[in-house]
């Protein structure tokens, strides 16, 4: 059976919107953009 005082203990609420939004912005993520980027920078060099 569930403990429902154990539970609320243990509860953490999640981020607000907008500390949700400064965590994911505020990481920095390569993606394909600029991998492709890199690529052609690196091509047009040689």
């Amino acid at each position: 059976m569930i403990n429902f005082e154990e539970e609320l203990k243990k509860f953490k609420p999640s981020l607000e919107v907008e500390e949700a939004e400064d965590a994911i912005y505020d990481r920095d993520l390569t993606d394909m953009t600029d991998i492709m980027k890199e690529i052609i920078k690196e091509a047009k060099q040689r």
